[in-house]
């Protein structure tokens, strides 16, 4: 049967092509939509999980969100560097992290922080140490695997926070060097260079007092209290090094990531951030959960099209069937006068409505991994999302198998017409 069906199936090459295609840009739209709004949720979810809230300067909250904890926008601006102290002070923060941005190398953030920081990912040393002094820096998985980063090498930081920002121009009399490189954890760190905060105040000029942000203890390092982030992008690096000319530059820092001591803190920190300071704190799960609504309508949309297409493809199947049969009802009842049942003749109809359906089904899964593949390697942001063409979502099981349904139902009519063929008439007629 699995002979004569493929046979069939040559026979009307081109019709059997063009319903195959349209099967596989369905599954195909239906696969990416799958692999990217499962992989983005989840992304999210794993960088966000270990951050109550993040406090930065005011604007919107969404873009403090995804600058600070995803690294994937412009942060929106500076905050005083007292307000890391300040909330420190406050009974019901457990921990605060300052972050530093504002310079890359070669496209990956370079992210003045503290120890604390790996922490919070689960990140652990696979080579080297974690940094000690200023202008040690130390590597994410992701980072060392492009580079090619070995330790004890030097690099240079450039303006911005990527590589097409600013003019090029690296701080050329303040190297760093990699002194440790990250285990991969599947998170925000692996794409991501850490680096003392008193690296970065030492890059851009600012004086500070090494006595007082020493870190002789790193695992207590998040407990100190003075940081700095240089903002974002070339123009804020001419600010400062334009007040640093005039002697007005102070340290500041970029964002801070808090964790709870308990339920109380998440109740009163936010409120009184906003309503009493110049800064704003924004909740990584409640705007999380508002990108993925944002995201969620135009998905959903896109998803129904896709079944639409997937159930105008079997469509296709059943015209091209149910013509072949009625054309070819003399072959029928030819195969039944040479011994076939009409059970045999019945599955061979079905089954040319499966391999339709299943080759459609293979081409969109393959086409969809390809332009994950293609789509990661041209757009930086899908790959700094952590977007993987490698990962197989059990949902594509749950996809092919109705794709099949959707082929078997769509040759059930055409296949059932041989049990109403009058074999003599038929011959009779074809004769």
């Amino acid at each position: 049967m699995f002979g004569l069906a493929l046979a069939y199936l040559r026979d009307r090459s081109l019709t059997t092509a063009l319903n195959v295609l349209l099967l596989g840009i369905s599954v195909a739209m239906l696969v990416l939509l799958v692999q990217f709004a499962n992989q983005f949720s989840n992304r999210l979810d794993r960088d966000a999980e270990n951050v109550d809230l993040v406090v930065g300067a005011k604007g919107s909250p969404l873009q403090l969100i995804l600058s600070s904890i995803f690294h994937i926008d412009q942060p929106t601006g500076n905050i005083p560097l007292e307000s890391l102290a300040m909330v420190r002070s406050d009974p019901a923060v457990k921990e605060a992290i300052p972050l530093a941005l504002g310079d890359n190398f070669d496209g990956f953030r370079i992210v003045g922080t503290e120890a604390g920081y790996a922490r919070l990912y689960g990140g652990e040393i696979a080579r080297g140490k974690m940094f000690e002094k200023p202008m040690d820096a130390v590597m994410g998985a992701s980072v060392a695997r492009t580079t090619g980063a070995q330790l004890g090498q030097k690099f240079i930081g450039s303006h911005g926070l990527e590589t097409a920002e600013g003019d090029g121009q690296g701080h050329d009399h303040a190297p760093f060097t990699t002194v440790g490189i990250l285990a991969p954890t599947g998170s925000v760190i692996d794409r991501l260079i850490l680096t003392s905060i008193e690296s970065i105040w030492d890059v851009h000029g600012i004086e500070h007092d090494h006595a007082e942000t020493d870190h002789a203890d790193h695992e207590a390092a998040d407990h100190e209290a003075e940081e700095y982030s240089h903002g974002s992008g070339h123009e804020l690096d001419e600010q400062q090094h334009a007040l640093s000319a005039q002697g007005h530059l102070e340290p500041e820092i970029t964002a801070i990531l808090l964790r709870y001591r308990n339920a109380a803190g998440a109740m009163r920190i936010p409120a009184m951030i906003n309503r009493q300071t110049e800064m704003q704190a924004a909740s990584p799960a409640a705007e999380t959960a508002r990108l993925l609504s944002l995201f969620g309508a135009g998905i959903e949309g896109a998803r129904i099209f896709a079944w639409i297409l997937a159930v105008t493809g079997g469509l296709a199947i059943f015209i091209a069937l149910l013509n072949m049969a009625r054309a070819r009802e003399g072959d029928l009842a030819l195969l039944r006068v040479m011994g076939a049942s009409k059970l045999q003749v019945f599955g061979t109809i079905l089954l040319e409505g499966l391999m339709t359906a299943a080759s459609g089904a293979i081409l969109g899964i393959i086409g969809a991994h390809l332009a994950l593949l293609l789509a990661g390697r041209n757009f930086q942001t899908l790959s700094d999302l952590g977007i993987s063409a490698t990962r197989f979502d059990p949902a594509e099981l749950a996809i092919f198998a109705t794709v099949l349904l959707i082929g078997a139902i769509a040759a059930l009519i055409p296949a059932a017409r041989i049990f109403r063929i009058n074999l003599a008439l038929t011959l009779a007629r074809s004769s």
